[in-house]
C-alpha cells in the first residue's frame, strides 16, 4: 500500500502571465488545507491596448476644422536632412494609367464646376515637398493653392498638406484615387474637406518655397554680440530683481537664509577725491 501525501506539500499547478503551464511542489499554509483546497488562481485580466490614431484623424473628426493644428502633436521627421527630395517623373502617372481615372477626369472637364475644392492628404513621404506634391498632382487638373503644415520652430514637414484645385469635381476624383494609395512606401490618406470645415487661415503662407532660417547662427550671433552699457545696465537691473524676488519667497515661508556672499553684487562707484 503507498505512503499517503502530507497535505502541506502537495502538487499543484500554476497558470503564469504568459500562459504556459507550470506544475511545481508548493508548501500550502495551514489555513489553506483546512479549507479543502480553494481555488486560489484568478483570471488574469490582460490590458487593454489603445488604438493607435491614424495620421489623418485630424481629417476625420466631424467638429475639426481644416488647417488649424498645433506643435503638439507633431510628426516632422527629426532625422531627415534638408535638401533630399523626390524625383517625380520616376513615379507612376495614375491619371493616365489607369483608365476608369482618366474617363472621370474627361467628364470632369466636359463639365466644369464654378466651385474650387479642396483636399486633404496625409502620411506623405519624406522628400516630398510643396514643388513635388503640386508637379504630381497636376496631372489630374489645376492646383491653385496649396501648402504643406510644417513645424514653426525647425521648419520640417508634418508630412500632411492641403490641396486646392480649380474644380471640385476634380478635387472629388483625386480624393477617391489617392485615398490609401501607396506611394514610396508611404500609404497616403486623402480626403475631401467641405467648406464648412475649411479653417479661415488655412492659405496663410501658400504657394511659398519653404527656406530653412539658420536659427542656430541667429541665436549665436545674437549671444555674442557686443554689449553697450545701456544693455549690461538692464542685464545687472534684472539680475538684482530676481534675487531680490527669491529672498522674498524664502522669507515668506520662513527661511532666513543670506546669500549675498555668492549672488550678484552690483559694482559700487568709486568716487575719485
Amino acid at each position: 500500500m503507498a505512503p499517503k501525501l502530507s497535505l502541506k506539500s502537495a502538487s499543484t499547478t500554476s497558470i503564469s502571465n504568459a500562459g504556459k503551464r507550470i506544475s511545481s511542489s508548493v508548501d500550502l499554509p495551514s489555513k489553506l488545507t483546512k479549507s479543502k483546497s480553494k481555488s486560489i488562481l484568478k483570471p488574469v485580466k490582460e490590458p487593454e491596448v489603445a488604438s493607435e490614431k491614424s495620421g489623418s484623424s485630424d481629417a476625420e473628426d466631424d467638429d475639426h476644422l481644416y488647417g488649424f493644428s498645433t506643435d503638439e502633436d507633431d510628426s516632422s521627421d527629426e532625422d531627415a536632412v534638408a535638401g533630399e527630395e523626390i524625383d517625380i517623373g520616376r513615379l507612376p502617372t495614375v491619371a493616365k494609367d489607369d483608365a476608369t481615372v482618366k474617363r472621370k477626369l474627361e467628364k470632369a472637364k466636359r463639365h466644369p464646376t464654378q466651385d474650387r475644392g479642396v483636399i486633404y492628404m496625409g502620411c506623405l513621404p519624406h522628400g516630398f515637398y510643396e514643388d513635388q506634391l503640386k508637379g504630381y498632382l497636376s496631372q489630374f487638373g489645376d492646383v491653385t493653392r496649396l501648402r504643406i503644415s510644417r513645424n514653426k520652430k525647425t521648419g520640417r514637414s508634418k508630412h500632411y498638406g492641403f490641396i486646392e484645385f480649380d474644380s471640385a469635381s476634380v478635387a472629388q476624383i483625386v480624393a477617391e484615387t489617392m485615398d490609401n494609395y501607396l506611394l514610396m512606401g508611404h500609404i497616403l490618406k486623402c480626403k475631401i474637406i467641405p467648406k464648412e470645415k475649411v479653417h479661415p487661415e488655412l492659405w496663410v503662407g501658400a504657394n511659398k518655397k519653404w527656406k530653412a532660417i539658420p536659427r542656430d547662427q541667429i541665436v549665436r550671433k545674437e549671444h555674442n554680440k557686443l554689449r553697450t552699457q545701456e544693455s549690461m545696465r538692464k542685464a545687472e537691473k534684472r539680475l538684482i530683481q530676481r534675487e531680490n524676488e527669491k529672498k522674498r519667497k524664502l522669507a515668506e515661508v520662513g527661511i532666513k537664509y543670506d546669500f549675498d556672499a555668492v549672488s550678484y553684487k552690483k559694482k559700487l562707484k568709486t568716487v575719485a577725491s
